[in-house]
């Protein structure tokens, strides 16, 4: 399991069992600001090095693992990071600032293919990939141990920009669905978000993913 450097928004929710919130405020001329705030749980980091390699960090954890980062994305800058640890899990907060709309999807989405975001003239559309989905070949009992250790954790991210914007849904493939159950929406406003719990998220063999209009 090798350390991730570059990284996105999918990676960082399903690296690990993770609680996480994802702030992006958005301006006009396409720049803005992304906030995140993840809890890593220290029994899904024993889980995750009982192949051996004990050396490497599953998720990035400290400040030298976000500036390796930035300096991949052209236009992404990192202005803070602070961690904190308990006996259950480690608490990181990252802020990053992005100059233009493509270092923020090179950052959420740096593979290609889950995010896509347009802006023309007062509009715009920001789409993407959260969870995809869940192949059949998965281990059941694997995706219950997940949730089990999930317990507690949840995802979390808004959206808000210089203008009213709406949230709505699509399954893994980018297809409209009705927003899930499990979810808490702010759907219309100056900012909009969902909350879910995590192991909520790993129930959805469809997949998830967000789109934010405005």
């Amino acid at each position: 399991m090798k350390k991730i450097l570059l990284l996105g928004l999918t990676v960082l929710l399903f690296s690990s069992c993770i609680g996480m919130s994802a702030n992006i405020q958005l301006r006009r001329d396409g720049s803005g600001r992304l906030v995140l705030e993840y809890r890593f749980s220290r029994m899904a980091e024993a889980i995750g090095r009982l192949d051996g390699n004990e050396r490497w960090n599953i998720i990035p954890t400290g400040r030298a693992d976000w500036e390796r980062t930035v300096q991949r994305i052209d236009g992404m800058s990192l202005v803070s990071f602070s961690s904190r640890e308990s006996s259950s899990d480690i608490s990181n907060s990252v802020t990053l600032e992005f100059r233009n709309v493509q270092a923020l999807l090179n950052f959420l989405d740096p593979l290609g293919g889950k995010a896509a975001l347009s802006m023309e003239n007062d509009t715009g559309n920001l789409r993407i990939i959260l969870s995809e989905p869940v192949s059949s070949f998965i281990n059941a009992d694997l995706i219950e141990l997940l949730k089990q250790v999930s317990a507690g954790y949840s995802f979390n991210i808004n959206f808000g920009t210089y203008k009213n914007s709406t949230l709505s849904f699509t399954d893994g493939t980018g297809k409209e669905i009705e927003p899930p159950t499990a979810a808490t929406i702010i759907p219309d406003g100056r900012r909009v978000s969902m909350e879910i719990a995590t192991s909520d998220m790993l129930d959805l063999r469809d997949g998830l993913g967000v789109i934010f209009n405005w």
